[in-house]
């Protein structure tokens, strides 16, 4: 396994959307693998194939782990099957955009579908900061960052603030 060098914002990959992944080969677990050790390393709780320079429709994540409940994911061409009507606004950060968060409003709870390494079809509900991180990780997928969800004002703002870093 390695640790993948994470790709920063404005990289124009970022705001490409991924292609579907075919088949679970060898360097798809791989992948999966180094996407994993990269988000620990980082350390962050989630990380989708763009962000590592990988076009294609993935993501990792574990919302426990820093808080010792590990329970990792590998999300293979996931989709949301159900979005609630009811939203939650979240403090949001972004591997890709170290070093600035974002007050963004999401729906609260979601149903996702995806693929496992395995090739088993996985349905989950998330809500709380585990519906907030699979949000934020099928944008990247999608060609979205935390940026795009913010007024034009809001936008500026914090991209001065990251530029300045």
């Amino acid at each position: 396994m390695s640790v993948l060098p994470i790709l920063r914002w404005p990289d124009p990959r970022l705001a490409e959307i991924c292609s579907p992944i075919d088949d679970i080969t060898p360097e798809i677990e791989t992948l999966a693998a180094d996407m994993l050790e990269t988000m620990y390393a980082a350390p962050g709780r989630g990380l989708a194939g763009p962000q590592v320079g990988a076009m294609r429709r993935i993501f990792v994540m574990d919302t426990g782990w820093k808080e010792g409940k590990s329970d990792p994911i590998v999300c293979i061409n996931p989709m949301l099957q159900e979005i609630s009507e009811e939203r939650a606004t979240a403090e949001e950060g972004c591997l890709s955009i170290p070093g600035v968060t974002a007050q963004i409003s999401r729906p609260a709870q979601v149903q996702m579908v995806w693929t496992g390494l395995n090739g088993g079809r996985y349905v989950q509900g998330f809500a709380g900061f585990a519906a907030v991180c699979v949000q934020h990780e099928l944008d990247h997928l999608d060609g979205v960052v935390t940026f795009d969800h913010l007024t034009t004002a809001d936008r500026s703002d914090l991209i001065a603030k990251y530029q300045a870093q």
